[in-house]
């Protein structure tokens, strides 16, 4: 499957130097194609570069290699620097530029006969002549970028390919034909800015890399007897990029924080290395796209969620919009947050996200219309004789009757012009005015059926229980991927099948490593352990220390981290003159150097680290203090605000609520029909803005409720999947009918749809309350 044997993709660079430039010498695989790139050493501050039309030979290329070494003998001829692979771009903080080089790298992998690579080692080196090198090249804060940048490990977890456009997936790249510097705009590629000057100066992308970070693994598996390759692919979006408590939610331009692609790729192994078939399915995953935060804090593992309101959604219809027009519809949300805690964090983001969602499907067409689930996983997973693992293996089966994916095949005539000449059609250029040039593979592939629309999931952090359901909708995908490809009889793998095993084995990797880059440990893997049989005790001391690791990256070292990721993508450029990014209080104020006033920015630093790319970077910010507690502002409020909307509960203290000229006490433990909602509750909540819903809007849920029997602590209301998310808050930690004895025999357990408003409740609360309650502020005078 070499698909670019004899290609003019430069793929082997040597650097030479003289006293006054640079000599990158660039060639093709077949080494029938050499190029040269001149780089002025003589210039302090700006970038010089200057590619040579001329395509020569290997001959050519060492005599006109002998003649510059004979044209520089007096000061000292040409000498050679180092090997390398590609440039990942040019950098500058407070004096010279630099060029960070590719010295050594590793294959990873095929795709459509495209070699992928890692890196396996990098250099940073710089451009000017030592002896026009002004003193701010030796400076203490030109040394502390420089090492800030080079924190930025590159051999770990990025990934490139000459040929293919590895930052885009299969279907992406059958269906758009968007080659040369249009690629390297897309929110994968995370060395857009450090390649942008050389790109825009000489308008191709011959001599750069377009780097991808996130997760690769390519492996051949088995399946009756026939051999296949597994991809699995993730991919890290550029935008809102950072560290866990640093990025959270959701940023005014609609780019959530930790946004993930995840694609799987199966084609079956051919003798001649050229598959019939291919098949591809995307999956995503991205933080709770509402505008919250979290403060990091060393004393606190588990800081306070902060919620900054959104009157009319606009950052998160933006998300959607976005998502839209990267995979089209139907957009499908698995929203695994919690629905029930003794102090309400994730449930009051929950409720939030359902009054989202369903605000913004009222003006949306119904084919356009998002379809959603709010599942609790974490007390799925603590019910007895509940099978998690199942139950989101129905979800996604459901989920892909919707959405489908990718299936084509290698055309007839590509086919036969491979086998008789050995190797594919060669792309003529890596340049942007080429027509043919990284498209030339993927011309071949004919699309048989189409992914519509994308699965969207996440949890409070989108790492450990998303990946959990990410497996979960890969297993149901892979079925069907290998079914296509006539590998199998049947479309469904059953879990406990080793090629289940296999592939747990792919996600339970990659979300070791997406957590690592986000959160700062191994996810926790206690529902892959548990369904491998591990011993409990083990795991249990496997999951404590991973908590620990994580809190303390989040404590330490996270700032750290996201300063260099904000250097590494140009969110944050130097300049003299200009406050150094480390005596800034904020990683979001790296637009300091670029717009606003330092009076501007001083001014911004009263917010703390959270929001980003227009968040908080508007010409008039104020501090938090100084903004208005009417009904409609946006200032941050902290989710504690809003913890009186959930019903009363046996665990929940006794609360004054004080009127005018009284103030009396009501203990909640007391309160009869404390399990639901009356008319009257249901009133007052939609004066709050919390509409009714259920926890779906595409899938019969009756299947997760009849998963199991729960265990005692867990009877709580086996309906709690799709009741209302308003009712959710109002029995956040209340317990149930069964637990207090009081079943009705009559009831079927398995009806799950009755509404709460059938029950009653004596308590009704007046405007004043309810306005407390949105608006903050004091109840008693």
């Amino acid at each position: 499957m070499e698909a670019m044997t004899g290609g003019k993709f430069l793929q082997k660079f040597r650097l030479y130097e003289t006293r006054s430039k640079f000599y990158l010498i660039g060639r093709d695989k077949s080494r029938t194609h050499w190029r040269v790139l001149k780089i002025d050493r003589m210039e302090c501050t700006e970038l010089g570069v200057e590619e040579d039309p001329t395509s020569y030979t290997e001959n050519e290329c060492q005599e006109l290699l002998w003649r510059i070494h004979e044209g520089n003998r007096l000061t000292g001829g040409l000498k050679f620097v180092t090997k390398c692979y590609g440039i990942v771009g040019f950098v500058k903080f407070l004096g010279p530029y630099y060029m960070v080089v590719i010295t050594r790298r590793r294959k990873v992998g095929t795709i459509c006969g495209h070699e992928i690579y890692s890196i396996g080692k990098s250099e940073m080196i710089a451009i000017p002549s030592v002896i026009v090198w002004p003193n701010v090249a030796y400076s203490r804060d030109e040394n502390r970028y420089k090492r800030l940048l080079c924190s930025v490990d590159l051999s770990k977890d990025f990934f490139f390919s000459y040929s293919y456009n590895i930052m885009r997936s299969l279907q992406k790249n059958i269906t758009e034909k968007n080659t040369g510097q249009v690629v390297y705009e897309t929110m994968f590629v995370w060395n857009e800015f450090l390649t942008r000057a050389i790109r825009n100066h000489l308008k191709n992308t011959s001599w750069t890399v377009a780097l991808v970070h996130g997760f690769f693994k390519q492996s051949k598996l088995s399946v009756s007897g026939k051999d296949f390759w597994l991809t699995l692919i993730a991919r890290r979006s550029r935008h809102f990029a950072g560290t866990r408590f640093l990025k959270r939610g959701v940023n005014e331009k609609g780019r959530v924080a930790n946004d993930v692609e995840t694609e799987q790729i199966v084609f079956e192994d051919t003798s001649d290395g050229i598959p019939s078939h291919m098949a591809s399915v995307v999956q995503h995953r991205g933080s709770i796209p509402l505008i919250w935060f979290q403060e990091t804090s060393r004393l606190n593992i588990r800081p306070d969620i902060i919620l900054k309101p959104d009157v009319d959604y606009k950052a998160t219809r933006l998300h959607f919009e976005n998502l839209a027009l990267r995979y089209g519809n139907p957009i499908i949300i698995l929203n695994l947050i919690k629905t029930r805690e003794k102090k309400p964090r994730e449930s009051l983001l929950r409720a939030e996200f359902a009054k989202a969602i369903y605000y913004i499907n009222k003006e949306l067409t119904e084919d356009k219309r998002l379809k959603f689930l709010h599942m609790d996983l974490s007390k799925l997973s603590r019910r007895k004789g509940t099978n998690v693992l199942a139950l989101l293996n129905k979800v996604a089966s459901d989920v892909l009757d919707l959405t489908e994916f990718l299936h084509c095949e290698i055309s007839t005539s590509a086919k036969s012009e491979d086998a008789s000449s050995g190797e594919r059609t060669v792309a003529k250029s890596r340049d942007d005015k080429s027509s043919s040039d990284q498209s030339e593979c993927v011309a071949k592939l004919v699309p048989l059926l189409l992914q519509k629309g994308v699965l969207r999931t996440n949890c409070i952090d989108c790492l450990d229980r998303t990946n959990v359901a990410q497996f979960a909708y890969g297993l149901a995908a892979l079925g069907r991927q290998l079914h296509a490809l006539g590998l199998t009889e049947a479309p469904k793998i059953e879990l406990h099948a080793p090629l289940a095993d296999d592939l747990m084995d792919f996600y339970e990797r990659m979300g070791d490593t997406l957590a690592i880059q986000y959160g700062g440990s191994a996810a926790h893997n206690k529902i892959f352990c548990e369904q491998r049989g591990q011993w409990k005790a083990a795991t249990q001391s496997q999951e404590f220390l991973r908590t620990l690791q994580r809190y303390y990256n989040n404590a330490y070292t996270d700032h750290d981290k996201q300063d260099a990721i904000n250097v590494f993508l140009g969110h944050f450029q130097p300049q003299q003159g200009k406050p150094a990014l480390w005596k800034l209080d904020s990683d979001q104020h790296y637009n300091i150097g670029r717009q606003g006033t330092l009076k501007e920015e001083i001014a911004r630093s009263f917010i703390k680290r959270s929001l980003s790319d227009g968040n908080i970077l508007l010409e008039n910010s104020l501090p938090v203090s100084n903004c208005d507690n009417g009904r409609n502002n946006t200032a941050l409020l902290p989710m504690q605000q809003l913890d009186d909307i959930r019903e009363p509960s046996d665990s929940a203290p006794d609360i004054s609520i004080c009127e005018p000229n009284t103030c009396s006490s009501m203990n909640y433990g007391t309160v009869p029909g404390r399990h639901s909602m009356s008319e009257e509750r249901q009133s007052y909540l939609k004066r709050l803005g919390y509409p009714e819903l259920h926890s779906s809007n595409f899938l019969d849920l009756d299947l997760l409720s009849s998963s199991g029997n729960s265990c005692d602590e867990e009877v709580f209301e086996r309906s709690s999947l799709i009741n209302s998310p308003m009712d959710e808050i109002s029995v956040e930690s209340s317990t149930s009918y069964s637990e207090q004895g009081h079943v009705d025999e009559g009831r079927d357990d398995t009806d799950l749809s009755r509404s709460s408003s059938q029950l009653s409740d004596v308590r009704d609360y007046s405007d004043r309350f309810a306005n407390w309650v949105a608006n903050g502020g004091m109840l008693c005078y």
